[in-house]
């Protein structure tokens, strides 16, 4: 059965036009259209986001390996996921102003300097919450160097690394998300720290077992100590990076 496409006059033989792509069985616009754009074209829920965060938790090592292997139809784009995910943790942060510098920076003291120190961890904060995406996207490189350097011989260059820890980072993202009515409940409270801390933890472990399952060509061991190590780097150069920033905001 062939018909025409209403967007380039091309004769259609298929389900697609083969010149720009449009389907060629179009509706009139109606409910059911703008339910099905809103799903495809702003969440792509199908077999996209809750796809992606499904496999993101059941197989994530294998879902990135078949990614980066070319099995990526049913996946949301990385970059983009992270964007989004980043996006809404970080409104909700700066909605309900949760202190997101509470697992890192801590002060002690009174008077006109602690007053002033306050004010600058909390506009900091601020900041942080209403920039969360570029945050989330800056750390990726740093995070993606670490395994780089470290399964050099997995065979993935640096950019596939960096989709590797794009997908983690929007593994974290979700974690922080469900887990936000706790940021919420305890926020301005010594427990918040707590709170961090064992989020922190839970996003360590799962991110642990994704980079052992990815890298299974990798002899056991050497996955263990590999991914530790890229670890090690990793937060290394984020925690330097981040004492030089706040050392200039504060004046130290």
């Amino acid at each position: 059965m062939t018909s025409i496409c209403k967007n380039c006059g091309t004769t259609v033989k298929g389900s697609f036009c083969s010149h720009c792509g449009q389907a060629a069985n179009t509706h009139r616009i109606s409910t059911h259209f703008l339910w099905h754009d809103i799903q495809h074209g702003i969440l792509h829920v199908d077999k996209g986001i809750l796809f992606t965060a499904k496999e993101l938790f059941t197989r994530p090592g294998h879902s990135i390996r078949e990614f980066l292997q070319g099995k990526r139809v049913s996946h949301f784009k990385p970059v983009s996921l992270v964007l989004i995910l980043a996006g809404i943790y970080g409104f909700l942060s700066h909605y309900f102003h949760i202190n997101l510098l509470s697992n890192n920076i801590q002060i002690k003291g009174s008077g006109e300097r602690f007053d002033e120190m306050q004010k600058v961890i909390s506009s900091s904060s601020e900041w942080l919450a209403a920039h969360y995406s570029i945050f989330s996207l800056l750390q990726i490189p740093v995070l993606a160097a670490g395994t780089w350097l470290f399964f050099k011989r997995a065979g993935y260059n640096f950019i596939e690394h960096i989709v590797i820890h794009s997908f983690l980072t929007g593994q974290r993202l979700i974690i922080r998300i469900i887990l936000f009515p706790f940021f919420y409940a305890f926020n301005e409270t010594s427990t918040l720290r707590t709170v961090e801390r064992i989020t922190d933890l839970i996003a360590f472990l799962i991110v642990f077992w994704s980079l052992y399952q990815l890298f299974n060509t990798v002899p056991k061991w050497q996955r263990i100590l590999r991914t530790a190590g890229s670890f090690i780097i990793s937060f290394v150069v984020t925690l330097v990076v981040l004492m030089i920033i706040f050392k200039q905001l504060l004046g130290l």
